[in-house]
């Protein structure tokens, strides 16, 4: 377990977007976590993945479906989930080798130890000599540069498409761990309601989710309703297309109950810390990572609540990603982090 090859690599299994990190390399895929699957002879067979996938969502006719496989941070589907994990790690690994790669893959701290066995038989599967499993927030903080194998606490937030993972960290190991099925799918979906309700109008994920990019905010303008943003839907009192502007004051009000949901798990983490790396957090801050971590005044949001700094990371998307790829280049450093599940 102490050394790699030129063929191992890291996987970050998002839900939203999975990334993929070779020793040397560094980031060379990063693709949303969709597959598009076609009906063959009464089969199902996979047609596209990745982007091309994910510009299906929504749009596919009778005979081709697009499937996200993974839901808040585990596997959903497990088939096609297999069948995508293989498909990305022969689009990385095109040297022809006996031995297949050694993949460090990530999982979210509170994932049960079925779902983890899933994940590690998907890997296998896919054609791995050895697979080694690695928590989400581990990977988001030395992703992110925090001093995890330090004798110091570190506090990090990573936001993703289907969890929220809130640790405290120190000397190399999880102290708290807290993991939240809140998300950047949660917010698009909150949006998507908040439409249906107030505004009796119908809209995709892929809409929602560019509302949330374009315009997404975690508190209210403080004069105004802030930008707007002509958005179409279905309006579902007659079925006849229609558009509105959505503005940033509306977004903001949609997104409250999945931004309440995390500084709830923060607070929590927060009252469960022991007082010295409290001290430690209270002198450092809060560091923020994953594409949720990206939605504007979510630190501030988090840093008025808490009472403590909150910072965004530099570069917050691939930091686990980054973080799972520096645990396989150095191996018998973050030996104690590693694990199979049985």
């Amino acid at each position: 377990m102490f050394s790699w090859k030129a063929t191992d690599m890291a996987i970050d299994l998002g839900t939203a977007n999975t990334l993929i990190y070779v020793p040397g390399k560094g980031i060379v895929l990063n693709e949303p976590s969709v597959v598009a699957m076609k009906q063959e002879d009464g089969l199902m067979i996979p047609y596209a993945f990745g982007n091309e996938a994910k510009k299906m969502l929504g749009r596919t006719p009778e005979k081709i479906e697009a499937i996200r496989p993974m839901k808040d941070g585990v596997i959903a589907d497990f088939r096609v989930a297999e069948e995508m994990i293989k498909h990305f790690v022969s689009c990385v690994n095109t040297k022809r080798s006996f031995m297949g790669p050694l993949i460090v893959i990530c999982v979210p701290s509170g994932s049960t130890p079925v779902e983890r066995r899933a994940i590690q038989e998907s890997a296998e599967n896919a054609g791995a000599r050895e697979v080694y499993l690695i928590e989400e927030p581990v990977a988001a903080a030395v992703g992110a540069g925090l001093p995890v194998t330090e004798p110091t606490g570190s506090m990090v937030v990573d936001i993703g498409g289907g969890t929220t993972e809130v640790a405290i960290l120190s000397l190399g190991g999880i102290v708290y761990s807290k993991s939240d099925r809140v998300g950047g799918d949660r917010m698009d979906e909150a949006i998507i309601s908040y439409l249906r309700r107030y505004h009796k109008m119908l809209i995709g994920e892929t809409t929602a989710e560019n509302i949330k990019k374009e315009i997404g905010v975690a508190s209210p303008p403080l004069e105004g309703n802030g930008r707007t943003m002509l958005i179409k839907g279905r309006n579902l009192s007659n079925g006849s297309p229609m558009e509105l502007e959505f503005s940033e004051y509306e977004v903001a009000h949609a997104l409250a109950e999945p931004v309440n949901a995390i500084i709830d798990s923060i607070r929590t983490a927060l009252e469960l810390t022991p007082p010295e790396l409290a001290a430690d957090i209270a002198d450092k801050g809060i560091a923020m990572t994953g594409g949720g971590s990206m939605l504007r005044h979510l630190d501030g949001v988090i840093s008025y609540a808490t009472g403590l700094p909150t910072f965004v990371v530099d570069d917050p998307l691939p930091c686990v990603a980054l973080g799972t790829g520096k645990a396989l280049e150095n191996l018998a450093a973050f030996s104690t982090v590693l694990f199979k599940q049985d």
